[in-house]
C-alpha cells in the first residue's frame, strides 16, 4: 500500500511526499485529487485496519492463553503451556507450576483461637526451627537431614516430561510464642532396644544438651546410677536435640563417644534451645511410645534435680496404670501478660487470664499409656513454648486432669536446703547452687537413720 502525503508548497504546486516515477498522475489540474482517491477515504481505511490490530492485540494481551488453550487443540495447547508466552507486551518470565507438582511441607497461618478449648482448627505439620534450606549435614558417620521445601516444577518439552528443582521456600517461624510441632522428627542415636532387653518398672527421661556432659555424669555417679529399687528396675536416658552450629562436629564427635560408652543419649534432630522445650517434651514422648510402651511409667525430670528414687517407687507402687499423671501440680496459674518475663504470653496467642491444671516441668510422672494420647491431643493444640502449659493443655483436651501427689512436699520447685531428714521425705526437689550434689549424694546414701 502506498500513502501519499501532499503539502501545499505554493497556490499551484502541490509536493507529494513520496516522489517517485508517475508521481503526476495522482495530481489534475488546478491540484484537485480525482473524487475515487481522496485522503480521507484513504484515512478511514487507514484508520479501521489499525483499530481492529490494536483491539486485537488487547483481546490477547488482556486473556490468560494458556487457560484457554486447555479447550483448543494439542496443537495449540502445547504452544501456550510453556513458560513464556508469544505475546510480546506480556510474557512470564518465571517457572509455572504444574497442578500436580507434590509440595513438601509449608508453615501452617496462625490460625484463630477458640476460646472455649484453645484448639487449633487444622492438624496440618509445622515446620521444624533447624535450617530453612536444602542440607545435608554428614556429622562423623551418622547423617543429619535437616527440612527443605522439596518444590518442583513440571514443564512440557516436545514429548516428555522434565522435572526442575526450585529455590526451597524460605523458612517461615511460627512466632515467638509457639513452637514447629507437630512434624516428622528423626532419632540420629538412639536405643532401641534397651526397654525390650531391661524391661524397666519405670524409666527416668532426662531432657538436657548436648554439650552438658557435666550434668549427665553427675546423674549418672548419683541417683541416675541405681541398680534395681526395691525390686523394681529403673533406666536412665538422657534426651537431647542438634547442636548449635558453632563446634557443632566435635560435639557430635564426643556425643557418639560418650553414647557407645554408656548407651543412655537419645538425640533427635530438632534445634536443642530453650524456645523449642515443648518439641524436646514431644519427642521424647514419641520415643516412650514407639521404643518403651511396655514399661509401667516414665518420669520427666530436669538435669538439676535431686530425685530419692525409693519414694518414688514407693509412690507409684499404688499408683493407676492408666490416665496417670502426678508432680507439683498447680491450679489456676495465672498467665503472665508482662512482656518482660520468660514465660510471657500475649492476649492474641491465649486468651484465658489463667491456665489449666498442670504438672511443673522440674519432674512429673506419667503411666506409658499416656504418650500415644497426648500425642493425639497435640495435634489439635496451639504449641505453646512452655512446655509443662502445654501438657496441662493436652490432659485438658483429653479430659484428664493431673492427680496431686499424697504428700504435697514430695515435690519441690525452689530448693529445699541439704539434711538426710529433709531429703529422705520427698520425692524430687530443685537443688541450690552452691552445693555439692557428689557430696549430697554421698552423704545422703551414707547407713544410719535419717531423721
Amino acid at each position: 500500500m502506498k500513502t501519499y502525503v501532499y503539502r501545499q508548497t505554493s497556490a499551484n504546486m502541490p509536493e507529494n511526499g513520496f516522489a517517485k516515477e508517475g508521481q503526476s498522475q495522482g495530481i489534475m489540474d488546478n491540484g484537485k485529487l480525482p473524487e475515487n482517491k481522496k485522503w480521507c477515504r484513504w484515512s478511514r481505511r487507514h484508520y479501521l485496519f489499525i483499530f481492529l490490530v490494536l483491539a486485537t492485540l488487547l483481546f490477547f494481551y488482556n486473556v490468560n492463553i494458556k487457560d484457554m488453550a486447555r479447550d483448543w487443540s494439542p496443537k495449540w495447547q502445547k504452544k501456550y503451556n510453556t513458560i513464556k508466552l508469544w505475546i510480546p507486551f506480556k510474557s512470564l518470565g518465571q517457572n509455572i507450576v504444574s497442578p500436580s507438582t507434590t509440595l513438601g511441607p509449608t508453615p501452617e497461618p496462625t490460625v484463630a483461637v477458640n476460646t472455649i478449648m484453645f484448639m487449633n482448627k487444622t492438624n496440618s505439620p509445622a515446620l521444624p526451627q533447624t535450617e530453612n534450606v536444602t542440607s545435608t549435614t554428614n556429622v562423623t558417620g551418622t547423617t543429619v537431614t535437616y527440612w527443605t521445601a522439596n518444590v518442583k516444577v513440571v514443564t512440557e518439552q516436545t514429548s516428555q516430561l522434565t522435572t526442575v528443582p526450585t529455590t526451597p521456600v524460605p523458612y517461615v517461624s511460627p512466632g515467638p510464642y509457639l513452637v514447629e510441632y507437630p512434624y516428622e522428627y528423626h532419632f540420629i542415636i538412639n536405643e532401641p532396644q534397651k526397654c525390650e532387653q531391661e524391661k524397666p518398672f519405670v524409666v527416668l527421661m532426662v531432657p538436657v544438651a548436648p554439650h552438658n556432659r557435666h550434668n549427665r555424669d553427675i546423674i549418672r555417679r548419683t541417683w541416675g546410677g541405681e541398680g534395681p529399687v526395691l525390686g523394681k528396675v529403673v533406666k536412665l536416658f538422657f534426651l537431647m536435640g542438634l547442636h548449635e552450629a558453632k563446634g557443632a562436629e566435635q560435639q557430635q564427635n564426643q556425643l557418639l563417644q560418650e553414647s557407645k560408652e554408656h548407651q543412655d543419649l537419645i538425640q533427635s534432630n530438632f534445634l536443642d534451645c530453650y524456645k523449642n522445650l515443648t518439641i524436646k517434651t514431644m519427642v521424647m514422648l514419641e520415643w516412650l511410645d514407639s521404643y518403651c510402651s511396655s514399661a509401667d511409667y516414665a518420669m520427666k525430670i530436669d538435669s538439676d534435680i535431686f530425685l530419692n528414687v525409693p519414694n518414688l517407687i514407693h509412690l507409684l507402687s499404688n499408683a493407676p496404670k492408666s490416665n496417670y499423671m502426678t508432680g507439683l501440680v498447680a491450679k489456676g496459674a495465672a498467665v503472665l501478660r508482662n512482656a518482660n518475663s520468660k514465660w510471657y504470653l500475649p492476649l492474641e496467642v491465649y486468651p484465658h487470664s489463667t491456665y489449666p491444671h498442670y504438672a511443673l516441668g522440674l519432674g512429673y510422672v506419667f503411666s506409658l499409656d499416656l504418650p500415644k494420647k497426648l500425642m493425639e491431643a497435640s495435634k489439635h493444640i496451639k504449641p505453646l513454648y512452655i512446655e509443662d502449659v502445654f501438657l496441662g493443655l493436652c490432659m485438658q483436651y483429653l479430659g484428664i486432669s493431673p492427680t496431686d501427689p499424697p504428700d504435697w512436699s514430695y515435690f519441690q520447685v525452689f530448693p529445699v536446703m541439704y539434711s538426710r531428714c529433709a531429703y529422705s521425705k520427698l520425692i524430687a526437689t530443685t537443688m541450690q547452687e552452691n552445693v555439692d550434689p557428689i557430696w549430697v549424694w554421698t552423704d545422703f546414701k551414707k547407713p544410719g537413720k535419717y531423721c
